[in-house]
């Protein structure tokens, strides 16, 4: 992919010389003092009542089991007066160059997109952070990978992401990598037009997967439509690097290396081939109008 000395995004928020010192994880010793405090007022049965009623809520969306009793919600300390200085590799600051560039050309892409439609785009934030950050949908780590928070309108990112992307799950190139960042790009267009708020609104239901399989693939054919506009831009190989980076990251992929089986119905962001597929309709058509996944039948996506 050519990108050296394309215009880049002012819109990167970095906050990798602060977001990994001293965070610490919470939320597992609160829900277990809460649960103590349960247990020595009223016994087994308001335990059981407690978790009946956490998840009638969860089921509401008024609150996260996960952010109360684990360890995916992270705090972090208030920053310390003064500036800290950001130690980089050549390879972190060449990267964070590069997904710059790459959201300064999905701006430009999703821009005229918009301006067709006589609507006016308004994109997100990309925040780069290292181990933990903080995030208007609570906290997160690296381990999640690049993520969309829709409630802030930003997209997170830690760069070492990408150096697994390439030995874990074998994907490398600069295109793989374009194609991570143009799908959370990608759920960031869905908020704007609404599409994120019918889903959410599923959370729950017996369709909830199907639903977020059904956002997912669009996403992935909304990087496809980003990439259909930025061809004169592609090189040699950068649609195989994609296609290699979808391949890697559906979900039949993910289930068979980490527990050696695949489990159809608990799909959340499609299957190999159907990420693969839903880009490369995106690439054909560059049309954003084609790339319906939510009117067909579920089993023909």
């Amino acid at each position: 992919m050519r990108w050296k000395g394309r215009r880049a995004s002012d819109n990167v928020e970095d906050r990798r010389a602060t977001s990994a010192r001293g965070a610490r994880t919470v939320g597992s010793g609160a829900g277990l003092q809460i649960f103590q405090l349960i247990a020595s007022r009223f016994g087994i049965k308001g335990i059981v009542l407690a978790i009946i009623a956490g998840l009638f809520l969860w089921k509401l969306g008024i609150i996260d089991p996960i952010a109360l009793l684990g360890g995916s919600s992270v705090q972090q300390p208030p920053a310390q007066q003064g500036q800290v200085e950001l130690v980089q590799s050549e390879r972190e600051k060449e990267l964070a160059e590069f997904v710059s560039v790459v959201l300064g050309s999905t701006e430009e892409v999703w821009g005229g997109i918009f301006a067709q439609h006589n609507a006016k785009y308004q994109p997100p934030k990309l925040v780069l952070y290292r181990k933990f950050v903080r995030t208007a949908c609570g906290g997160a780590s690296s381990a999640m990978g690049p993520f969309y928070c829709p409630a802030d309108q930003s997209v997170y990112i830690d760069l070492s992401f990408y150096d697994e992307l390439e030995s874990s799950f074998n994907a490398p190139g600069d295109f793989a990598q374009a194609y991570v960042l143009a799908h959370e790009v990608g759920h960031h267009v869905q908020h704007l037009l609404g599409t994120t708020k019918k889903v959410q609104a599923r959370r729950g239901q017996p369709d909830g997967n199907q639903m977020s399989v059904r956002l997912e693939l669009q996403a992935d054919y909304y990087a496809g439509v980003w990439a259909y506009h930025s061809k004169e831009y592609l090189e040699r190989g950068d649609i195989e690097e994609a296609m290699r980076a979808a391949n890697a990251v559906g979900d039949d992929s993910i289930q068979k290396k980490s527990t050696g089986r695949v489990v159809p119905h608990a799909f959340t962001h499609g299957s190999s081939e159907q990420r693969m597929r839903w880009f490369l309709k995106g690439l054909e058509s560059g049309d954003i109008e084609k790339g319906d996944t939510f009117s067909q039948p579920y089993d023909t996506l």
